[in-house]
C-alpha cells in the first residue's frame, strides 16, 4: 500500500523542554483529528514546521529528530526571520485578510514578504523530494503552502498530488488584487486535486484561473499544461463520535448542570471563536447590544457567554482588536449590568474541550456569526454534542458552514437589526421546532465527519494520477525524452518541419494584430530553413495578408486560412485550393455581431474565406455560456451552405467543410525525400486535421495545454521555440 505524506505548516505535535529533556507532546485539533487515521494506517510521513526549536542544543535537536521519526513526523525547520516573513508577513498579512474579503487590511506592498513565502515553500517542496516514495501520495494543506504543487511536480512529474485549502477561496474580483495571483493559482494547479469546502469557493477559483491564466472554465476539471487537475468539493468536518463520548461523560453532564444552576434559570446564548477580526465579535457584540436595548423584558432572562480563544498574540493588529472588543463589551456591560449580574460574560482564554462541551449542553442558543469563515467547526461540534436534539444555532451565512447546515437560523452578520431579531426567535423557539431542526442538522454531521472528509479527498486522489496523462493528450516532452527526440531529428538526412503560428512559435495575444514575430523566432525561422535538406513551412488560420507582411521574406513556404491559400517561396504567388463562393458571409457576420454585441470584449476576425468569432479577452463566465448558443444559432446557414463550425482557443471559426490543415499534406509530402523525417508543431483543434493527415511516423507535438492526438506535448510557446532552435545547434 502506498504511503501518504502528509505536508502543513505546522507539525501536529508540540515541543517542549522541561529540565533539560525535550518532549513531543501530540497537538489536539480537527485537522490532526481527521488525519490521524489515515496517516497510521498507511505508514505515513507528516512534514511541517515544529515551532521554535532554536534554543536547543545539537544533543537536544539529534533527540528531536529521532522522537519525531518514530510518530512519522520530519521537521521543516525556518528561521524566526522566515516565520516573520513568509508566515506573518505574507501567509497572514496578505492571504489571510484577503481570501476572507477584508481588503482594508492586505499589505500588498510586501516584495520582501512574499520572497520568503516564495522560498520557504521551495524549502517544503525538496523536502517532500527528498522523502518521496515511488507510489507515495501527497497530500499538501492550506494557504500557507500555495506554491508548493507546482514546486513539487517540476520536481516530481509522475507524483500524485492533492492539496486542499482551509479558508475560503475568494471571488475573482477580490482575488485578482494580489500582485502575486498568477504564481498562486499556478502553484496550485500543479496538484492533482484541488479541494475547497463549498461549491462557491470551487466556483471563484475556476472563474480566477480562467480570468487570469486564460483557461476555459470547467467546474470539475481544469486542463492545464496537458494535465488534468479534478476540483473537488469537501467540506471538512470533526471526530462526532468524539462528541458524542463527551457528551455522555458523567463529569462533563455534571459540570453543564452547574453552569445552568449558576444561570438561575436564565438562558444562555454561547460563543466560541479565535480573537481574530474576521470572527465578527464585534458585530455580534452590537447585535446584542441592540437586543437588549429593543427586549427590557428579556434583559433579565438571558445571559451572554463569549469565550474568546488567544491567538496571534505578539502581533500589533491584534492586540489593538482585543482592546477594542473588551472597551466594546465593558460599554455594553456598564449600560445594562444589574447589581446582580453583567449581561455578557467575556473570557479571554483557551478551554480544554471537556468544558467546552459542558458549555455546548448548557447553552440554549449558539451563536456562530463570522464574517468570513472557510468552514467553521464550532457550529458543527455544538450539533454533535447536543444528544437530546434541543438548542439553536444561529449561524452567519458567510461561514462555509452554511451552504451544509440549512437547518441552522442563518444570519447577516453584518445586519445588527437582524442578528438581534433572530437572537430572540432563537430564544422562544419552541421545543417541537427546535427537535425537528437539530435533528436534521445532527444527521448531516454524523454522516459526513471527519473521516468522511479524509476518506473521500484520498479517494479522489487515488482516481487522479500524474503518471497517466488526460484522456486524447499527448506525453509531455520530459527531460529525459527531449534529449532524444531532439537527436533523432538531427540525425535524420533530411528534415520537413510544420508550424502552426499562434499559440505556437508566438504567445497568444488579446487582438490577432498584436502577434507580430520578433527578431528571435525570425531569426531561429532562418537558421531551421538554412539546415541543409530542411523545408519550413507555416500552417496557419490567419489571413494571407498577415503571414506575407510579416514572414514574406523568409525562406519558407506559407499557408494561411487553414491551407485554403498557398506560397511556395518567396516572390511566389499565393494560389487558392478551389474556387469557393463566399455568398454565406454576410448572413454568418450578421449572426455573430448579435454576440459581439451581447459579449463585451469579443470581436469578430474576417478572413477571405472564413469568418471567426474571438472572446479571449471577453469575460470568462459570460463568453463560455455564449460559445455554448453559437453552434444552434449557426445551424441552419452551416448546413445551407456546407460549412463548418471550428472551436480554436476561445474562438469559434465559421469555414468552407474540407478546408483544413490536413489539405496540404498530400501536396508537401510530394515535395520532399522518401527518407525525410517530419517534424509538425500545434496548438489547438485546427492542428488535429494537420496530425491526422500526417504519417504515423510523423514526431507530432501539441504545444500548451488540452487534448491532442499528436504524440508529445510543450508546455508553451518559448518551449516550442528552444526545441526548435536544438534542432539546428
Amino acid at each position: 500500500m502506498s504511503r501518504l505524506i502528509i505536508v502543513s505548516n505546522r507539525l501536529p505535535v508540540t515541543v517542549r523542554t522541561e529540565q533539560g529533556t525535550v518532549a513531543v507532546v501530540p497537538s489536539a485539533g480537527g485537522l490532526v483529528t481527521a488525519l490521524r487515521g489515515p496517516h497510521e494506517r498507511h505508514g505515513g510521513l507528516w512534514l511541517g514546521w515544529p515551532g521554535d526549536v532554536s534554543r536547543l542544543t545539537a544533543e537536544q535537536r539529534d533527540d528531536l529528530e529521532a522522537q519525531l521519526a518514530r510518530v512519522g513526523a520530519a521537521p521543516v525547520h525556518l528561521t524566526s526571520a522566515e516565520v516573520s516573513r513568509y508566515y506573518d508577513g505574507f501567509s497572514n498579512g496578505i492571504l489571510w485578510p484577503l481570501f476572507h474579503y477584508l481588503i482594508e487590511k492586505v499589505n500588498l506592498d510586501a516584495r520582501r514578504d512574499w520572497e520568503s513565502y516564495r522560498d520557504v515553500n521551495e524549502r517544503f517542496a525538496a523536502a517532500i523530494a527528498e522523502r518521496y516514495q515511488p507510489g507515495d501520495r501527497v497530500w499538501i494543506h492550506d494557504y500557507q503552502l500555495t506554491l508548493v504543487p507546482a514546486m513539487l511536480r517540476r520536481r516530481v512529474p509522475d507524483a500524485r498530488i492533492g492539496f486542499f485549502l482551509h479558508i475560503p477561496f475568494p471571488s475573482s474580483e477580490v482575488f485578482r488584487i494580489l500582485p502575486w495571483r498568477e504564481q498562486v493559482l499556478r502553484g496550485l494547479l500543479g496538484a492533482d486535486v484541488v479541494g475547497f469546502h463549498t461549491t462557491s469557493y470551487r466556483y471563484h477559483f475556476v472563474y480566477s484561473a480562467a480570468r487570469v491564466l486564460g483557461l476555459d472554465p470547467d467546474l470539475e476539471t481544469l486542463t492545464y499544461e496537458g494535465r488534468k487537475v479534478r476540483l473537488g468539493v469537501f467540506p471538512v468536518s470533526i471526530d462526532v463520535g468524539e462528541f458524542a463520548r463527551l457528551a455522555q461523560d458523567e463529569e462533563v453532564r455534571a459540570e453543564a448542570q452547574r453552569i445552568r444552576e449558576r444561570d438561575g434559570g436564565r438562558k444562555l446564548v454561547l460563543g466560541i471563536d479565535r480573537l481574530d477580526y474576521t470572527k465578527g465579535i464585534p458585530r455580534r457584540m452590537l447585535a446584542i447590544e441592540r437586543f437588549l436595548e429593543r427586549e427590557p423584558e428579556l434583559r433579565s432572562k438571558v445571559r451572554f457567554v463569549q469565550i474568546a480563544v488567544p491567538t496571534r498574540e505578539g502581533v500589533d493588529a491584534y492586540a489593538e482588536f482585543r482592546r477594542v472588543v473588551n472597551e466594546l463589551v465593558g460599554r455594553i456591560n456598564g449600560a445594562y449590568a444589574t447589581l446582580d449580574a453583567v449581561p455578557i460574560h467575556f473570557m479571554h482564554q483557551s478551554m480544554p474541550m471537556d468544558r467546552v462541551v459542558a458549555l455546548y449542553l448548557a447553552a440554549d442558543v449558539m451563536m456562530v456569526t463570522p464574517l468570513r469563515d472557510g468552514m467553521n467547526l464550532v457550529c458543527k461540534e455544538y450539533v454533535a454534542s447536543r444528544l437530546d436534539d434541543t438548542g439553536a444555532l444561529v449561524l452567519s451565512e458567510f461561514a462555509g458552514a452554511a451552504a451544509e447546515l440549512i437547518e441552522a437560523l442563518p444570519v447577516n452578520p453584518y445586519d445588527i437589526d437582524s442578528v438581534a431579531a433572530t437572537i430572540k426567535r432563537a430564544l422562544v423557539m419552541p421545543l417541537s421546532e427546535q427537535r425537528v431542526r437539530m435533528q436534521a442538522l445532527r444527521r448531516r454531521v454524523i454522516a459526513h465527519d471527519a473521516h468522511r472528509w479524509a476518506h473521500s479527498f484520498l479517494n479522489e486522489l487515488d482516481r487522479a494520477s500524474a503518471a497517466a496523462p488526460a484522456v486524447g493528450a499527448a506525453r509531455r516532452m520530459s527531460d529525459a525524452r527531449e534529449p532524444t527526440t531532439i537527436a533523432t531529428a538531427r540525425r535524420a538526412p533530411s528534415l520537413l518541419v510544420l508550424l502552426d503560428y499562434d499559440g505556437t512559435i508566438v504567445p497568444l495575444a488579446a487582438m490577432p494584430e498584436l502577434a507580430p514575430p520578433d527578431e528571435e523566432l525570425f531569426a531561429d525561422l532562418r537558421g531551421l530553413a538554412a539546415r541543409p535538406r530542411t523545408q519550413v513551412h507555416v500552417v496557419s488560420g490567419r489571413p494571407r495578408e498577415d503571414l506575407e507582411r510579416w514572414l514574406g521574406e523568409l525562406p519558407i513556404s506559407l499557408h494561411a486560412e487553414h491551407g485554403f491559400f498557398s506560397r511556395a517561396a518567396p516572390g511566389e504567388p499565393w494560389t487558392a485550393l478551389r474556387e469557393a463562393s463566399l455568398d454565406w458571409k454576410p448572413k454568418v457576420r450578421d449572426i455573430l455581431q448579435g454576440f459581439v454585441d451581447r459579449t463585451a470584449g469579443s470581436f469578430i476576425e474576417e478572413k477571405t474565406v472564413s469568418i471567426a468569432w474571438h472572446y479571449r479577452t471577453a469575460d470568462p463566465e459570460l463568453a463560455s455560456q455564449m460559445a455554448r448558443d453559437v453552434p444552434a444559432r449557426l445551424a441552419d446557414v452551416l448546413r445551407e451552405h456546407d460549412l463548418e463550425l471550428i472551436a480554436g482557443r476561445k474562438v469559434l471559426e465559421v469555414r468552407l467543410r474540407g478546408v483544413n490543415k490536413g489539405v496540404i499534406v498530400p501536396r508537401v509530402l510530394s515535395a520532399v525525400s522518401p527518407d525525410a523525417m517530419i517534424v509538425a508543431l500545434g496548438d489547438d483543434r485546427t492542428d488535429e486535421d494537420l496530425f491526422a493527415a500526417l504519417p504515423p511516423t510523423a514526431l507530432t507535438v501539441h504545444v500548451g495545454g488540452g487534448e491532442s492526438r499528436a504524440a508529445f506535448q510543450l508546455p508553451d510557446p518559448a518551449s516550442a521555440r528552444r526545441f526548435l532552435r536544438a534542432l539546428v545547434a
